[in-house]
């Protein structure tokens, strides 16, 4: 168990710790008395949770600490820090709740990479993907979107419009590499009954 490692999952724990204190600021702000230092709380803890994907990155470049396991376990605990945080804050009573068409979106391209990525192993024998700009992009606008709800900015719906059409962007982006790569593959090529196999 190497030291990044155990700070991935250390992230992991962090989240239900997330949801735990957004829930609560949410029914004080729902009362009318919102508790200020619960929403303090939430943003430092999301914080840390962030700052700590780049620090274990960090850690297993610098000291060759690179594991099978961590490149399994990083990008689950990136993922459900997330989602968790964009569906949290779209359900629980934050002075500004998410639309719900935010979380859905987010939701969808990643189910739709994960479903493409699943049939171009299948089919290919093998999986290429290589983060896009639009992606990282995308990545870095939903990160913020859920920093400047938490901080309650009065432009959240600017930022929220921008994160969603750069999702958007991103994930048709993605099926588009994934189409090329099964026509790479001559899997979109109709089957002619002298293609199939014979006994």
């Amino acid at each position: 168990m190497t030291l990044p490692n155990q700070i991935t999952i250390a992230r992991i724990l962090l989240i239900p710790v997330f949801v735990v204190l957004a829930i609560y600021y949410g029914k004080t702000a729902a009362s009318g008395h919102p508790d200020e230092n619960l929403r303090f709380a939430t943003i430092a803890v999301f914080l840390a949770a962030a700052l700590s994907d780049g620090i274990d990155g960090w850690l297993a470049r610098r000291f060759h600490l690179k594991s099978r396991l961590g490149a399994i376990l990083d990008p689950i605990a990136d993922k459900g820090l997330m989602l968790t945080a964009i569906i949290t804050l779209s359900v629980t009573k934050w002075p500004y709740e998410l639309p719900v068409w935010y979380p859905v979106l987010v939701i969808a391209r990643d189910i739709i990479i994960v479903v493409g990525c699943a049939i171009l192993r299948l089919l290919n024998d093998h999986l290429e993907v290589k983060p896009s700009y639009l992606g990282k992009a995308s990545t870095f606008l939903q990160m913020l979107t859920v920093a400047v709800v938490m901080m309650q900015w009065s432009h959240c719906d600017l930022v929220v419009w921008v994160s969603g059409a750069i999702t958007l962007l991103s994930g048709i982006g993605y099926v588009a590499s994934g189409i090329k790569q099964l026509q790479d593959g001559g899997h979109t090529v109709p089957v002619t009954p002298s293609d199939k196999p014979t006994s």
